[in-house]
């Protein structure tokens, strides 16, 4: 039986967006554009899901360019990569403001070992979204504009349906971001996918404008993340 690690690995190994979106849009599949990326993203989940626990999903909007978008870790730059996770990247270095956030409430919650034991991350769309300007092709959400929501909706209610069959507790999601959130429901309601969607402010938000007030905001994930806690095995 394959470890829920080798599964992530596999779906990531064959991730392809390959419809069309709006002008100005484009998508970047990290694990196509940097072999190390494969690279280090197998080191991830061969080191902290290598067993068949069911665990709870958390999901975000899509990667940022320099968190999954490069080490193909949600929330995950190369800093914490290296410094908590033991795993090096040496092709790119990169600092994500959400995995400040991240791996502060991971240390609250136990440790990395423990959080991923009972956790897994990953985004609604689970690949990064650019779109272009007049300075170059910048960071963008699925829900920025109407037309690209309606281009990648389908693609994202399959996406979660193949996360559903990694070995994932369908009783509750949790969901960052509340804008993210709104969006879900819909999805939620079409794919009839999980009980309940828990929403929680999203990282960034809470790190780059409510810093002052990260505690409160790690004891509120803390709380939500404790209820009814306990490890399950296929």
């Amino acid at each position: 039986m394959k470890s829920f690690g080798q599964k992530v690995i596999a779906y990531n190994r064959n991730l392809k967006y390959e419809k069309p979106l709006p002008q100005g849009f484009k998508v970047l599949n990290p694990y196509l554009d940097n072999p190390e990326t494969m690279e280090v993203m197998s080191q991830f989940y061969d080191k902290y899901y290598s067993d068949q626990l069911i665990r709870r999903l958390i999901l975000g909007i899509n990667p940022g360019r320099l968190g999954a978008g490069t080490t193909g870790v949600p929330f995950t730059d190369t800093k914490k990569l290296r410094e908590v996770c033991g795993i090096q990247m040496t092709s790119v270095q990169t600092h994500e403001v959400s995995a400040i956030f991240v791996y502060d409430m991971i240390a609250a919650y136990g440790g990395a070992t423990s959080f991923y034991r009972d956790f897994y991350i990953n985004s609604i769309f689970p690949l990064a979204i650019v779109r272009k300007t007049k300075t170059g092709w910048l960071n963008a959400n699925y829900y920025d504009d109407k037309n690209l929501f309606e281009s990648v909706e389908d693609f994202m209610i399959q996406s979660v349906k193949d996360h559903i069959r990694l070995g994932i507790d369908t009783s509750e999601v949790f969901v960052w971001g509340k804008k993210n959130a709104a969006y879900f429901e819909k999805i939620n309601k079409q794919g009839r996918l999980f009980d309940k969607v828990t929403v929680l402010e999203h990282p960034r938000y809470i790190q780059q404008y409510k810093t002052k007030q990260k505690k409160f905001y790690i004891q509120k994930y803390l709380q939500a993340f404790h209820q009814e806690k306990e490890h399950f095995t296929v």
